[in-house]
């Protein structure tokens, strides 16, 4: 094993999925998913969006790369702004959302959204993996699971509002 490894990697991901529909057509749906300052308030951690690059990746799909911070409400008012770094890769019109995520200590997160016209609106599916050392993986799936149910219920309410 490589020096630089965690004992951890070794450990099955931590994955599932989401499903919600939304009162909105797929286009106004992507179009709110692939702008990162979307996310402020989307999740409910995130409280600001920063160093937002645009570009391209090696295949010539979209690409924004941002600095998001999750903010933890620790005991009373203590608190703590974790820094996390995200590569969203987007495949236009339609195609899947891809966020990678990278967050101190060693924890990983890649979510890949698809949305399907339905006859409400969209139906959004969100598959989530994650990786973190033992003593963070249980708080890390909590975290991500709560995450995305509140997400889900964010954007359909977001999107029953335009």
């Amino acid at each position: 094993m490589p020096p630089w490894s965690v004992p951890e990697d070794r450990k099955p991901p931590i994955a599932f999925e989401t499903t919600s529909t939304v009162a909105a057509p797929p286009d106004v749906v992507y179009a709110h998913l692939a702008d990162p300052r979307s996310y402020i308030g989307l999740s409910p951690l995130i409280v600001a969006v920063d160093d937002v690059r645009h570009g391209h990746d090696a295949e010539g799909r979209a690409m924004a790369e941002y600095v998001a911070v999750e903010r933890f409400r620790l005991v009373g008012p203590l608190r703590w702004d974790n820094r996390i770094r995200v590569r969203m890769v987007s495949t236009p019109p339609h195609g899947p959302l891809v966020s990678e995520v990278r967050s101190p200590g060693w924890v990983s997160l890649r979510a890949v959204v698809e949305l399907t016209p339905v006859p409400e609106g969209t139906r959004v599916d969100e598959r989530v993996t994650a990786h973190a050392p033992a003593p963070l993986r249980r708080f890390v799936a909590g975290q991500a699971r709560q995450v995305a149910a509140y997400r889900a219920a964010e954007l359909t309410r977001r999107m029953a509002t335009r």
